[in-house]
């Protein structure tokens, strides 16, 4: 297979991690005979920097000609501090998702058994816990109309959804239940939210289609607590952009770390894979950045969107015997880890690429 991926490493540990997901997805084109080019270009704060464009048209003319994106992590602290600058390296992002048209992003959390101790939650509440996320991704207050007014004494963002945007994504996350243990809860505030009341009412009438599926509506909210309290409860999560961004970084205490979840956002035509982490400037440079979500979002890339489900599973089992075999890096590490086996971004990254040899031989 001869295939063309975008590569965006972005900003702070984007480009660290990102250059591990690259070198396992060439390991994997070595072992399986396949061909994949790889194109680099800006987004994000470095964009800005170098073109004063978070998202330069240079880099969109690359993303359509592209099979696929790797993408790193956007922003700075610079723009953290100070609210008033009107670029901004997540303008980038967002850019590229509505007219790429990726409207369902996917977050899988699954827990690797060797680090059910890298959690503050409870090993026996933890283990066995195995959910997907699907959040939509271009509706909602990061799209609705916003804005000032009264003398720049009030701000709006208007949370906003379409009775088609629903559609869609809840179809995609049916499907996929039927594949996995037939259960969606559907995650909203309808007791309060017009745009939540016509997000259940869609949902419903998208179950309607599936009824070897079982759908549970809950409240964001009560969803929140037990995702902490009964992880294991859930099946196929299925919620809107604002939510979903929120639910899906406290899940990340499921899986140990940040550093541990890929996510695909996809649309009709090209997928983007990226960890579900952000830039993390207070550790950029120090080489100690988890580079696992990287590798497991170009997992991800190779299952969904090139079909290449057995060299996938490859991904993912490497990972899982580098785990194994005790390497970690200092997020995941605990009291019981030889300092040996605490590894720098570019060394796990060897350890995953070493052991998808001894893969290859198995499968």
């Amino acid at each position: 297979m001869k295939k063309n991926i975008a590569v965006l490493p972005g900003d702070g540990i984007g480009s660290e991690v990102t250059a591990e997901g690259v070198k396992v997805l060439k390991k994997i084109a070595q072992i399986f005979g396949h061909h994949f080019d790889f194109d680099y270009a800006l987004i994000g704060h470095e964009a800005i920097r170098t073109t004063g464009n978070p998202l330069p048209d240079e880099t969109m003319k690359l993303l359509v000609q592209s099979d696929a994106i790797l993408f790193g992590a956007v922003g700075h602290p610079m723009y953290d501090n100070d609210p008033a600058l009107k670029v901004r390296p997540e303008q980038g992002l967002l850019r590229m998702r509505k007219e790429l048209g990726l409207y369902a992003n996917i977050r899988p959390v699954k827990l690797f058994d060797e680090l059910l101790h890298a959690s503050s939650i409870k090993p026996e509440i933890l283990k066995g816990s195995d959910i997907i996320f699907f959040r939509e991704l271009t509706g909602d207050v990061y799209f609705g109309e916003k804005g000032r007014k009264d003398n720049n004494q009030t701000a709006y963002d208007t949370m906003i959804y379409s009775r088609h945007e629903v559609e869609r994504i809840a179809h995609i996350a049916f499907r996929a239940a039927q594949t996995r243990r037939k259960k969606v809860t559907s995650v909203d505030k309808a007791n309060v939210l017009e745009s939540s009341r016509l997000w259940r009412e869609t949902v419903q009438q998208v179950a309607a289609q599936y009824p070897d599926v079982q759908l549970e509506h809950l409240f964001v909210d009560a969803a929140a607590m037990k995702l902490i309290r009964s992880p294991r409860s859930f099946d196929v999560v299925l919620t809107g952009n604002l939510f979903g961004d929120i639910l899906t970084d406290e899940a990340s205490e499921i899986a140990g770390s940040m550093g541990m979840l890929a996510s695909a956002s996809i649309g009709d035509t090209i997928g983007l894979y990226e960890p579900i982490h952000g830039s993390a400037h207070d550790i950029t440079g120090k080489g100690i950045a988890n580079p696992l979500a990287s590798v497991l979002s170009a997992a991800l890339l190779l299952d969904i969107s090139f079909g290449l489900k057995q060299e996938a599973d490859a991904v993912i089992r490497a990972v899982e015997m580098t785990l194994k075999d005790g390497y970690r890096t200092v997020d995941i590490a605990d009291s019981h880890t030889p300092k040996e086996k605490i590894l720098n971004t570019h060394k796990m990254g060897d350890e995953v690429a070493v052991r998808l040899e001894k893969v290859a031989v198995e499968v």
